[in-house]
């Protein structure tokens, strides 16, 4: 965590930092530790200004952000720390389980046994049948990001694998499969967030955060009318467009949020990309790689760049950060201006959507 936000205050030239937001889930579950905000200011050398952690699963870092950058707007700071941290090697595999158990109604659906790969799995099964889609389509997905990965030097998993791995790989929870979920992961990521009148000398390698919008939904998706289609993340997407004054067709990178590889098409569905039932086979067609139509995760995502829960948000931003400027070697977007990063909180009921723009 400290070494991320030094290196993003270094690079970024900042002299000042008024506020930290750091988003995390698991410090206190996994290494007892809870009063990171004071911590990370302690080991940054930055006592005395406000630090706080947020939470809200697994779009903790995204809701860091959101609430870094309203502050800015809202004209209280001039300039903010967004770290995002998790390490997760701490806990066996049976806790982590255990853990994301409690991105649902943990009195309900933990108690019943349920977990967080067992209700995509659900998803994914009645998508397959309403859609008449088969798994091959949706196994796209991981072959795309790591595809992506292999080029990526911080990514987790630097190998491509092919659609028959994808579908020959040990069930999970049927129909999911292992390389369709995400591992466990340590990881942090960080930004320096400040206003326009505060970057001084460092404007050629700005980049500007346009809009950061946050929806809500029922936390169990077979609450929702209907569990196909991600309303939170298609409210957070739209009013991040609107406040931004974008047009949809005018972003040309999307991060998104695929713990599970069922989560890609119900996103890319939910914001209009692709038709109901139909983003697998625009994915296999090549819409979404790299050098497609509209590349997403281009540097492996959730899936194979790492999903580190609470900095999984922070990690979506920084990589978009690294398109914009131009500085994502190998993974490069050509032409790269407007990228959008649609972070989610377990099985979309929490969705942030900022909207990211080269100035």
């Amino acid at each position: 965590m400290t070494t991320a936000a030094l290196e993003a205050i270094k690079n970024s030239a900042i002299e000042r930092i008024d506020a930290i937001y750091i988003g995390n889930v698991c410090a206190e579950i996994l290494h007892h530790q809870v009063q990171l905000g004071a911590l990370a200011s302690e080991n940054l050398g930055l006592t005395g200004i406000p630090s706080i952690r947020i939470e809200a699963a697994d779009a903790s870092g995204a809701a860091a952000l959101r609430e870094a950058y309203l502050a800015i707007s809202s004209g209280m700071i001039r300039t903010a720390l967004v770290i995002g941290v998790e390490k997760l090697s701490d806990g066996l595999p049976e806790e982590i389980v255990s853990i994301t158990s409690m991105f649902d109604k943990y009195e309900y659906t933990g108690y019943q046994g349920f977990t967080q790969a067992s209700l995509a799995a659900l998803l994914y099964r009645h998508y397959m049948e309403r859609y008449e889609v088969s798994q091959e389509n949706i196994a796209q997905f991981p072959v795309i990001m790591h595809e992506n990965a292999s080029t990526a030097p911080h990514a987790q998993y630097q190998f491509k694998i092919s659609v028959e791995s994808v579908l020959n790989s040990p069930v999970v929870s049927e129909p999911l499969r292992r390389l369709e979920c995400t591992a466990i992961a340590d990881g942090a990521a960080a930004i320096v967030l400040c206003g326009e009148d505060a970057l001084e000398g460092n404007r050629d390698e700005a980049i500007e955060v346009a809009s950061v919008s946050m929806s809500t939904d029922f936390v169990s998706p077979f609450d929702r009318e209907d569990p196909l289609k991600l309303s939170a993340v298609s409210i957070a997407f739209n009013d991040s467009l609107t406040r931004a004054k974008i047009d949809r067709r005018e972003v040309d990178i999307i991060e998104l949020h695929d713990s599970y590889s069922i989560l890609a098409p119900l996103i890319l569905e939910s914001t209009g990309y692709s038709q109901e039932g139909r983003a697998g086979i625009d994915a296999k067609n090549g819409k979404y790689s790299l050098s497609g139509e509209l590349p997403i995760n281009t540097f492996g995502g959730l899936k194979a760049r790492g999903h580190p829960f609470g900095a999984t948000g922070v990690y979506q931003v920084a990589e978009l950060y690294l398109q914009l400027v131009g500085q994502a070697g190998k993974n490069q977007v050509d032409n790269a201006k407007i990228g959008v990063a649609l972070s989610l909180g377990g099985l979309a009921a929490t969705a942030v959507s900022t909207v990211m723009r080269a100035r």
